[in-house]
């Protein structure tokens, strides 16, 4: 008897920080939207958290400065991120997708697969399914999400990035490598943009030149992880949908473009970093202890650096300034810096009241 086929769902919500500001604040419609630090009047300092789509056709996108934001659009509304509204939503939004799922994992806050083979038995009954997901969520949240269907994670993650916003995308195992051939290569997951530069420097450019190269040579190039990319490139996650389990650290690092010796470069990444470390653990219902920062020289000569607090917290800024105070150490003018890094450990479970008040 020949196994059953899977077919995997992945939702993701359109640009969702912004998007519930709108739902909060109906005089933000048809405006540019930007969630992050405040822009000063081009001065400020800090990254752009989200943005929603009329942000960005100006050129703002997640990660951007927020001086380089300002530049681009001064007329749009800035916001300070308002997480634990976030979290609120995104539980209740994840509570809806759960329920249709026979396996469930959710990623960060917005975003989650749901396994639903054994509930359907082809694409069309789960295109009906995805659609009732789709409904629910926007008459019980007001809110609207993009969803891709496909015969692995891969596939439906990529799918559901494909028509956004509020898109539908089924792509069957039999269109897997028609639909991923003529994308980027930067599309895949895993493939960062240094790994891009390389690739094209193979005359890799689309997804369908990565699956038609020699697979030898790719491991030769880039060890386990081009084999990797070679399978994915052809379609091929044999990952399963799991939920995930209890979390021992949380953490987020970055390798800049170009090493540097900027205080201020490294230290707006910095903060960048605990924002994104933070909201994880907001999202997770995660009270933490100890922090760890992580630096790395232009020369991999890498230092880690940890701190327990005296109290538990989920506080934004008891994160940033601890993390700053055990950087600090590492930053010398006469040294660049490739890499930094921040984690935070050592959890207690909170009551969800708490998080969400």
């Amino acid at each position: 008897m020949s196994e059953k086929k899977r077919i995997i769902l992945h939702m993701d919500m359109d640009h969702f920080y912004t998007a519930v500001e709108e739902r909060e604040h109906p005089e933000y419609k048809g405006k540019p939207v930007v969630v992050g630090a405040d822009p000063k009047e081009g001065k400020g300092r800090g990254v752009v958290s989200t943005s929603n789509y009329e942000a960005r056709k100006a050129g703002v996108r997640s990660g951007l400065p927020i001086s380089r934001a300002w530049k681009l659009c001064p007329e749009a509304v800035y916001l300070p991120p308002n997480f634990p509204l976030y979290i609120k939503v995104s539980h209740e939004i994840m509570d809806i997708a759960r329920k249709y799922a026979d396996k469930f994992e959710q990623w960060g806050i917005d975003e989650a697969f749901l396994d639903v083979s054994a509930r359907v038995k082809n694409y069309a009954e789960a295109e009906a399914l995805a659609k009732q997901i789709k409904r629910e969520i926007r008459e019980k949240e007001n809110l609207t999400c993009s969803i891709g269907i496909g015969p692995n994670k891969l596939i439906a993650k990529i799918a559901s990035d494909y028509q956004k916003p509020d898109g539908l995308t089924i792509v069957k195992e039999d269109e897997t490598e028609a639909f991923l051939a003529p994308m980027p290569a930067r599309k895949l997951l895993w493939v960062g943009r240094k790994t891009e530069a390389k690739l094209k420097t193979m005359g890799i450019n689309t997804i369908g030149d990565l699956a038609h190269y020699d697979p030898t040579v790719l491991a030769a190039k880039f060890g386990v992880m081009g084999t990797q990319m070679h399978l994915m490139a052809r379609g091929i996650d044999r990952s399963e949908v799991e939920p995930r389990t209890e979390v021992k650290s949380i953490s987020h690092e970055t390798t800049f473009e170009e090493d540097t010796a900027d205080a201020d470069t490294v230290l707006n990444a910095l903060d960048a970093l605990s924002e994104e470390v933070c909201r994880e653990a907001l999202n997770q219902n995660l009270f933490f202890k100890t922090v760890t920062v992580k630096l790395r020289y232009e020369n991999f000569e890498t230092h880690t650096r940890s701190k327990t607090l005296a109290f538990m917290t989920n506080r934004l800024q008891d994160l940033k300034k601890t993390a700053k105070e055990l950087l600090q150490t590492y930053l010398k003018r006469d040294r660049k810096v490739r890499l930094i890094g921040v984690r935070v450990s050592n959890f207690v479970k909170g009551e969800k009241q708490k998080t969400l008040a």
